[in-house]
């Protein structure tokens, strides 16, 4: 458990690091990658040669004896919304770091970038019941009142049920918003309420794992335990059946999960414990945009 100090501490270090990153790599990938509402009245101006002849007020342009044109601008609040998982799963990690690390940094980059942009951020914490939920606003406060949630949440669920986050999330958020999805997805049957999010938000799904959650090393005899269940068993490393067996059941999974999100018209990334996650984020956004 992490002393207040400690606590404090880790949040000035994300938030440096994270503006860090906004600031210099993400600047204008992500207000380009996610569109606003539409275009806003702005003002009247005096039309000029090479303005578009459709904007011009003809009631205005009456009234002055000279041509005037409407000035638009983009309608750019954004409401972005973070379901992080928060199940015993991602507690989990043999290179780099365990993956629940790695998802907190990604949410606080992602919710610095929402900030800095002027956005609205929000998060829905889950393990197999909702954990938190905090309401979208803007402003510093409030991305480190988020960052503090993700460094010191502690789930009273080890197991994981996306399904009802999903839904939770559908009830809970009216506006259309950009959804993230930040789990290892070790779930299934989300697919129909994924679909249904999917019709009406921008849904994207990071998804995180370990080198070991696809591969076994050959190392003999190993006792294994389930992180969710607590359940352990001890399996023969190094056979070469049980090493394709183990990274066929992750292969399955990924598909599985590739397929819900393809369906429903979402995203889906995919970022390992060891991956620089910055340069993953960083072209989707160019991608986007």
């Amino acid at each position: 458990m992490l002393t207040t100090e400690e606590i404090l501490k880790k949040v000035r270090e994300l938030e440096i690091k994270s503006k860090k990153i906004t600031t210099h790599l993400f600047t204008g990938e992500y207000h380009s990658a996610f569109k606003g509402k539409g275009m806003s009245f702005r003002e009247v101006r005096e039309y000029y040669a090479g303005d578009d002849v459709r904007f011009i007020d003809w009631n205005v342009s009456a009234r002055f004896s000279h041509p005037f044109t409407k000035v638009f601008e983009e309608e750019r609040e954004l409401t972005v919304m973070l379901l992080i998982d928060t199940s015993a799963s991602n507690l989990f990690g043999t290179v780099a770091r365990q993956k629940k690390d790695l998802i907190t940094e990604i949410a606080a980059v992602l919710t610095f970038s929402a900030i800095s942009n002027n956005d609205k951020v929000g998060a829905i914490f889950f393990s197999d019941k909702m954990e938190k939920y905090i309401a979208p606003k803007k402003g510093r406060q409030h991305a480190l009142y988020i960052v503090r949630e993700l460094l010191t949440v502690e789930p009273t669920k080890k197991g994981t049920n996306l399904d009802d986050a999903i839904k939770f999330f559908s009830r809970s958020v009216k506006q259309r918003s950009i959804a993230f999805v930040l789990s290892d997805f070790i779930a299934s049957g989300y697919d129909d309420d994924l679909k249904v999010i999917g019709n009406k938000h921008d849904v994207i799904g990071i998804r995180v794992y370990d080198k070991m959650d696809m591969q076994l090393p050959e190392a003999g005899l190993l006792q294994v335990q389930d992180a969710e269940t607590g359940q352990s068993k001890w399996i023969d490393s190094s056979s070469a059946l049980v090493r394709y067996n183990y990274q066929q059941h992750f292969m399955k999974q990924s598909e599985a999960s590739k397929n819900y999100f393809r369906k429903a018209g979402a995203e889906l990334l995919h970022v390992r414990t060891d991956d620089d996650y910055v340069k993953i984020l960083q072209k989707f956004f160019i991608k986007r945009s």
